[in-house]
């Protein structure tokens, strides 16, 4: 299917053109109609599977058409998206700029970490779209510089993770102020009990879309895991971050200190890196980020928190230098690659005290992951320490092929002996699309749709002569 058969109006066609996109995600095919006819939608969809079009493109259109039968008058907030962080925050602000780009709206994005001023200033102007953290939003509604009582599109994006971070409670503040008569769309990775009640209570019979189980991972990820004692983890990152080819990497830490640890040996070491964590002001979070999708930083480390907030175009290289006690972690962090169906590498190390953390991640992604043993710091493990029984059969291939930066060992899975052996091969993908493992579409930039070519095109992300501007002063976020 491509864009053109989803009855789209031409100024947003043209703007998909303009990005070169022609063909919708599986979630964009089955959300867009929805949306179009009004319905409220509870979507099951993780980062990377291409959300965020699926909901702005719609939500565009329909503003859009309202608009023109309007007399005029001034603009009133009619859209409003709320997401757990501010990095999210900006993408999708970028996405409704790119696809709204030849539309007469006006949207903003408001977050916490910096000065309100311009923030109110652009509101004051007056907005159709507003996308927003929840303590910004409710701070600037508390002072009476938000109003809602016009909201007609209401967007909650990434639920759980805004339970995760105990958002929770001002998420459900906000609500009480929203009209009753709305249409509203509920899109969450995984769904809890909390979760699911949440959107009971926030969605009327609503149409449910879900790509991806949450347990899959892209099968354009290409997954290795090195067996390597705590203290040589460095060294094993610096061996393996020598191979020049390897352009960009996303490494994994699992708490803050130890990410700032890991960016001090890589200086050290002369690679350039920088780390994004909670403890970063915003400021510093936002221009590391920025070096490392120009390029100008090699390596960007981060804690979980910024997991689903980092999306970098063709990131080849995601490192677990510590695994995630949480399975499903390990899902969301290797899906920042393999997007939009370009290849990625996801490399994990697993020391003594991970191994189960390790059978946890075996269990959920339904196979073992192959082992790399032919590095120079492999510590031995047994097999019996990592077995798990895999919650489904995950047939991976193996056919041998060699590229740059891509693991290579002996095709034995994480779950066999170590018997030091040499032969090589590549590690195998998994069969199902999906998740972030965000899926294997690329998203906000990440919420993105698909590109027609096997590799995206680079295209300037300015305005132009575009009327859908970003009015807010802060354009540089």
């Amino acid at each position: 299917m491509q864009f053109s058969e989803l009855s789209l109006i031409d100024p947003i066609l043209k703007a998909l053109a303009e990005e070169g996109y022609t063909n919708p995600t599986p979630i964009q095919e089955k959300a867009i109609p929805i949306l179009l006819s009004r319905r409220d939608l509870l979507g099951c969809a993780q980062t990377g599977t291409g959300k965020t079009a699926a909901f702005a493109i719609p939500i565009l259109q329909l503003l859009n058409e309202e608009r023109s039968k309007s007399t005029g008058g001034p603009r009133r907030i009619k859209a409003l998206i709320l997401t757990p962080t501010r990095e999210l925050a900006i993408q999708i602000a970028e996405s409704f700029e790119s696809y709204g780009r030849h539309l007469n709206l006006r949207h903003t994005v408001i977050f916490g970490g910096v000065s309100q001023h311009s923030q109110v200033n652009t509101l004051k102007s007056g907005i159709d779209v507003l996308i927003a953290t929840p303590g910004r939003l409710l701070d600037l509604m508390n002072q009476g510089f938000v109003h809602l009582r016009d909201v007609q599109f209401f967007v909650l994006d990434e639920a759980d993770r805004m339970l995760d971070m105990g958002f929770i409670h001002d998420v459900k503040k906000v609500i009480t102020k929203l009209p009753s008569h709305r249409q509203s769309l509920f899109f969450s990775a995984t769904m809890p009990v909390d979760v699911a009640k949440l959107a009971d209570t926030i969605l009327n019979n609503p149409a449910k879309v879900e790509v991806t189980p949450v347990s899959s991972t892209a099968d354009t990820i290409e997954q290795a895991m090195y067996f390597v004692g705590k203290d040589d983890k460095r060294k094993l990152l610096v061996h393996i971050l020598d191979d020049k080819n390897i352009k960009s990497a996303l490494v994994f830490a699992r708490t803050k200190h130890g990410a700032d640890k890991v960016v001090k040996d890589l200086l050290k070491a002369g690679i350039g890196a920088e780390a994004i964590h909670g403890n970063k002001s915003q400021n510093a979070r936002q221009r590391a980020l920025s070096n490392f999708k120009s390029r100008e930083t090699r390596v960007l480390v981060a804690t979980d928190i910024a997991a689903r907030g980092i999306d970098v175009d063709e990131l080849s290289h995601v490192i677990n230098y510590e695994l995630p006690n949480i399975p499903e972690t390990y899902v969301h962090r290797i899906g920042r690659t393999g997007r939009a169906g370009h290849d990625g590498i996801a490399l994990s190390f697993c020391d003594a005290e991970e191994t189960e953390f390790l059978r946890d991640i075996h269990k959920l992604i339904g196979k073992h992951v192959p082992v790399i043993d032919n590095h120079p710091f492999v510590l031995n493990i047994s097999a019996a320490a990592v077995s798990a029984t895999p919650s489904r059969q995950g047939q991976g291939r193996n056919d041998n092929r060699r590229g740059s930066g891509r693991p290579n060992n002996n095709g034995r899975s994480a779950g066999s002996s170590n018997n030091g052996g040499q032969s090589r091969s590549q590690s195998p993908r998994s069969e199902s699309q999906g998740n972030n493992a965000s899926a294997p579409r690329r998203e906000e930039s990440s919420s993105r749709p698909s590109r027609s070519t096997s590799r995206p095109q680079t295209q300037s992300r300015g305005t132009g002569n575009s009327r859908f501007s970003n009015t807010s002063s802060d354009k540089n976020y």
